[in-house]
């Protein structure tokens, strides 16, 4: 049975979707911008601080879940330069340290408020 995850530590969602859906046991997350869940406010500067802040903001919203960024079995990540891989790779390399989920990355021409980059998760319950 599906059920909504909403999460007050993440940002809200700025449009007609949830911050994630749990069915089946697995838990499917929407595509998380580097919004500060404080202020509401997009962080749109450096690559590696915009990957930090989504990744965190993923992994409030997988605690409210019930699960942690150790479950997560396959991410998007979508940028609008993949000259930067580089960059997020790093950040995001420091999140999934050990068995890191499957992962594909795409370079789409623009992204909402104007982010860099997108992740998008699903895991395990």
């Amino acid at each position: 049975m599906k059920k909504i995850i909403s999460a007050s530590s993440a940002p809200k969602a700025i449009g007609c979707y949830s911050q994630a859906v749990e069915d089946g046991g697995f838990i499917f997350t929407s595509g998380s911008l580097p919004i500060d869940p404080v202020t509401s406010e997009i962080f749109t500067g450096d690559v590696r601080v915009q990957t930090e802040i989504i990744l965190k903001n993923l992994e409030n919203i997988l605690k409210e879940a019930g699960v942690s960024l150790k479950q997560v079995v396959k991410t998007t990540v979508f940028m609008t330069d993949l000259t930067q891989f580089a960059e997020m790779n790093a950040v995001y390399s420091t999140f999934f340290k050990d068995n890191p989920p499957a992962r594909t990355t795409l370079q789409v021409q623009a992204l909402p408020k104007g982010s860099a980059v997108q992740i998008e998760a699903i895991a395990k319950k």
